[in-house]
């Protein structure tokens, strides 16, 4: 850190600008000092492809899904999952239903707390500024774009097979007043 602020290299700007202060720089490395550090470097995941498909299947969907439930016998339930380490083979399992439950409420959030959808440079706000400045970083190119579609796709009534047409639109406070309960399975 020494090395990188005498050359400039450190940056200044925003929660660090207060280590632009040689003093406050000082105090900061004397508290480094008295501490043991342990470094753990560990072989990166595949790329970040892999990293994103990971983090992907934790951000936004539920634990399990009703589709992937196969049976309950009143002891052990069997369920479908994907097996990504061989081809995305779907594989079936069968587990106690105690252990089930127990893995299940593993994906469980507390009360108050949402489900992200996107986390960091991933996030709405910026995501196009932040993954613009990652393929800056990393050298990379942004891919090819696809030529547009002609046509948008619409939803069509499963009854009559009409186009559906959006109608009004409900708030978050609105669809709780609404529907107190909701079975996100």
């Amino acid at each position: 850190m020494k090395r990188l602020r005498q050359r400039g290299q450190l940056c200044r700007s925003g929660p660090a600008a207060l280590f632009a202060d040689p003093k406050q720089f000082g105090k900061l490395l004397r508290r480094l000092h008295l501490r043991r550090w342990v470094v753990d470097a560990k072989a990166p995941f595949g790329g970040p492809m892999q990293v994103l498909r990971y983090l992907g299947r934790y951000t936004h969907r539920i634990a399990i899904s009703n589709h992937r439930l196969i049976a309950f016998d009143g002891e052990r339930v069997s369920f479908q999952w994907k097996d990504y380490a061989h081809g995305s083979a779907q594989k079936i399992m069968l587990l106690a239903a105690t252990e089930f439950l127990r893995r299940f409420f593993l994906h469980v959030l507390p009360k108050g707390f949402v489900r992200i959808r996107h986390f960091g440079f991933l996030a709405n706000r910026f995501r196009t500024q932040s993954l613009a400045e990652c393929r800056r970083l990393l050298a990379v190119s942004a891919p090819a774009l696809t030529a547009p579609c002609e046509q948008i796709a619409k939803w069509h009534c499963p009854r009559c097979g009409a186009p559906m047409e959006r109608g009004r639109a409900f708030t978050a406070a609105e669809l709780l007043r609404l529907c107190p309960v909701l079975d996100s399975s």
